[in-house]
């Protein structure tokens, strides 16, 4: 599929089945994201409320066929004292990673943040996670941290990068 047949497009709820597929689909593949089964409807459905809301961004890659195949959230601390920083969090299904659109989902979403006052986007990486370190990179995220060892799944550990991008990168 040709990259510019697929849209960036801000969520909506007519996206909520395709995007909690999505996830589903992403987390069922146990080496991207922090879980290994996508969340029930009814919980995408309230994250989706709550972007809509105002608890952050978020943005949907969409196909010719209306289908989400990707997407990219910021979604803001409500805690006083954190409002500052907005969280990131992002999947690609497999046919569409490798050809820039996660960065461009990410530009996109890092911008927007900004626009609605996030000073710092914060977020967590799976070490062996190489291409998406580099794309966070790419876009000025620095390592802040390690935490060793946080996940053990299938009898194997893996270390989380914390990276985060300050406001000038914004």
């Amino acid at each position: 599929m040709a990259m510019d047949e697929v849209r960036i497009v801000p969520t909506r709820a007519q996206y909520e089945e395709s995007f909690n597929a999505v996830v589903d689909a992403v987390a069922r593949e146990r080496r991207y994201i922090g879980f290994v089964e996508g969340p029930s409807l009814q919980s995408t459905r309230e994250f989706v409320r709550s972007i809509l809301g105002g608890a952050g961004i978020q943005l949907l890659a969409v196909n010719p066929n209306d289908v989400v195949v990707g997407w990219c959230d910021i979604v803001r601390n409500p805690r006083e004292g954190f409002r500052h920083v907005g969280r990131l969090g992002m999947g690609l299904l497999p046919g569409y990673r490798g050809r820039g659109l996660g960065r461009q989902l990410a530009a996109q979403a890092v911008r927007a943040a900004r626009q609605a006052g996030v000073e710092r986007v914060e977020l967590e990486v799976f070490a062996s996670n190489e291409r998406a370190i580099a794309l966070y990179r790419a876009l000025g995220f620095v390592t802040e941290g390690i935490k060793r060892r946080a996940r053990k799944l299938d009898g194997h550990y893996e270390d989380n990068v914390f990276m985060a991008l300050l406001g000038e990168g914004l």
